[in-house]
């Protein structure tokens, strides 16, 4: 029950509104793919359910977009376009980064993989082309769910487990985290 207090946020969003807001998004990828010709990171949250935006939601975004610079200064990669987006359709971000798009991707797997955070975070790297970079090209595992230890792609497409015990264990990882409504 704990996930009814620590995902709150609203209003609610339906499915046309979060199929608009993925097609602003594709939209969006296309002209910086065209201007810049350079590596996209689009960032996204994992928040199934209708409430998209909130406190929460947009302190995970936060805390992703600081690790994302942190990485591309440390790698010395030139961030050329940065455009932070906090819609009710939940928070996104979408930077267009000057290096090689394949250790790009294996940076961002690396920040998911290694956050405490980044498995609520959903960082795509898209190529000029474009082309989408995926964990598997690179010989990486899919991502697992965050119920139980099968892969993520299989128990959202079918919906093995009820969207509360999914919330309950995103709010078990934020608050693991140290992120609460009344902090």
């Amino acid at each position: 029950m704990r996930a009814l207090v620590a995902i709150v946020g609203g209003p609610p969003v339906g499915i046309e509104q979060m199929l608009d807001a993925r097609e602003e998004r594709v939209a969006r990828q296309g002209t910086a793919l065209a201007r810049f010709g350079r590596p996209l990171v689009s960032m996204t949250l994992v928040m199934p359910g209708p409430l998209k935006d909130g406190w929460l939601q947009r302190s995970v975004l936060e805390l992703a977009l600081g690790e994302l610079e942190t990485t591309a200064s440390d790698r010395r990669w030139p961030v050329l376009s940065r455009e932070v987006s906090w819609q009710q359709t939940g928070p996104e971000a979408l930077y267009v980064i000057d290096g090689e798009p394949e250790i790009l991707k294996a940076a961002t797997i690396e920040l998911e993989d290694r956050h405490p955070l980044g498995r609520l975070w959903d960082l795509d790297v898209i190529a000029p082309g474009p082309r989408m970079l995926s964990r598997k090209q690179l010989g990486h595992p899919e991502r697992r769910c965050l119920v139980c230890d099968q892969p993520a792609r299989e128990c959202a497409r079918s919906r093995r487990h009820p969207l509360e015990r999914v919330l309950d264990a995103i709010a078990r990882i934020a608050s693991d985290f140290g992120l609460h409504a009344d902090a």
